[in-house]
């Protein structure tokens, strides 16, 4: 009998030390998906289209972009492992690194505002979604991601569905922050950089994250990813188009006649699918080798630029619509998915899906709000 009782008394004190520890580690998701839980929750629909649409969230949860290049950058793989592991600890979800086209520019208006503004162009269809961040020791700011590089278009369509959209902060494609610096990412030609210098690597869109979060200048923008060797992920090489507040623009790319791919920024006015640096040895209407492609967009934005006397956000417009394309199957900068105005003075952006120049929705960083115009 005694022996049952020992038997009893060790039965009990397993469960109890199993039913701790489950209680401690559900106690330790909580806090960790707190804000995560959050996040989801403030996912909105802004527009009503039948397919892909414009959907807006606002990241609750603490993200360390630090700990993320720490994990380890390497190939596409790692870099995909490395985003899921800050925004989904725990849970794992598989996601695809992503592709970008595109064209951006410049304005100063005639009252001196500066504007930032970007076609987002790429052959696959896609929802997007709008992300406010305001992480504690960076500066706020609102990007958009691609949806459908996560596959999630209808991010409310399902719990899985939500959870992937915890990544968005890291795989966005443009955006603003409270200082004014705005950046877009557009892709190249030219062999994908890989960097290997010893420096900590950096992936493509976190380049998004790190200005946005850190950058209140373009040259801060420059140093900054000076500290960093670049990984250009999902196959492709890519450029990034960066402007402040006072109207400085530079396209930084990493020079693709360089051996060792030394990063360059060039001051430059218009951009889209070819080297600034190497304006000279593009021609409209062609590929132009590792120098690039689109000359014939940046052409026909320089030229309604050349025309206006005075920049307003209405010559903004003209020339994204010049830019915008339709979509093509052999062509993956083609099919422009959203067009932005951003205002780098005043904090606010302008938006237009799918090239519906007539559905505008206007957004303000400084309270968060949007309007559908």
């Amino acid at each position: 009998m005694k022996t049952q009782s020992k038997k009893h008394k060790i039965i009990r004190t397993v469960l109890l030390v199993i039913l701790l520890l489950l209680i401690v580690a559900a106690g330790g998701f909580i806090s960790v998906y707190e804000g995560r839980f959050q996040t989801i929750s403030s996912i909105q629909k802004v527009t009503d289209y039948d397919e892909y649409n414009l959907y807006r969230m606002d990241v609750k949860y603490d993200y360390d972009l630090d700990r993320l290049i720490e994990y380890g950058i390497t190939d596409n793989q790692s870099f995909v492992d490395a985003i899921v592991k800050e925004a989904l600890p725990i849970l794992p979800v598989h996601i695809k690194a992503p592709d970008f086209g595109c064209s951006a520019f410049t304005l100063q208006e005639a009252d001196g505002n500066v504007l930032m503004d970007r076609n987002y162009d790429f052959k696959r269809d896609t929802s997007a979604m709008l992300v406010y961040c305001e992480p504690k020791d960076g500066y706020k700011s609102v990007a958009f991601a691609a949806l459908d590089n996560i596959s999630a278009n209808i991010p409310d369509a399902s719990m899985k569905k939500k959870l992937a959209t915890l990544t968005a902060p890291f795989i966005c494609l443009d955006g603003m922050n409270e200082k004014g610096v705005s950046i877009a990412v557009l892709t190249l030609d030219s062999e994908p950089v890989h960097q290997n210098t010893g420096r900590p690597v950096i992936g493509t869109t976190l380049v998004i994250r790190l200005i946005l979060d850190r950058a209140a200048t373009t040259e801060e923008a420059i140093e900054l990813l000076n500290q960093y060797d670049m990984f250009a992920t999902s196959g492709r090489d890519y450029h990034f188009y960066i402007t402040d507040a006072s109207g400085d623009g530079r396209v930084v790319e990493y020079d693709c006649e360089s051996e060792t791919r030394e990063m360059v920024a060039t001051p430059i006015r218009s951009i889209t699918n070819f080297f600034g640096l190497y304006e000279d040895k593009v021609l409209p209407n062609q590929k132009n080798g590792i120098y690039g492609h689109g000359k014939e967009r940046y052409d026909k934005m320089e030229a309604i630029f050349d025309y206006e006397e005075v920049y307003t956000s209405d010559v903004a417009w003209e020339a994204l619509k010049a830019a915008s394309q339709e979509p093509s199957e052999e062509e993956v900068t083609s099919n422009t998915q959203w067009s932005i105005v951003y205002d780098d003075t005043n904090l606010t952006a302008e938006i237009a899906l799918r090239r519906n120049w007539d559905d505008v929705i206007g957004y303000n960083l400084k309270d968060n709000t949007i309007t559908l115009k």
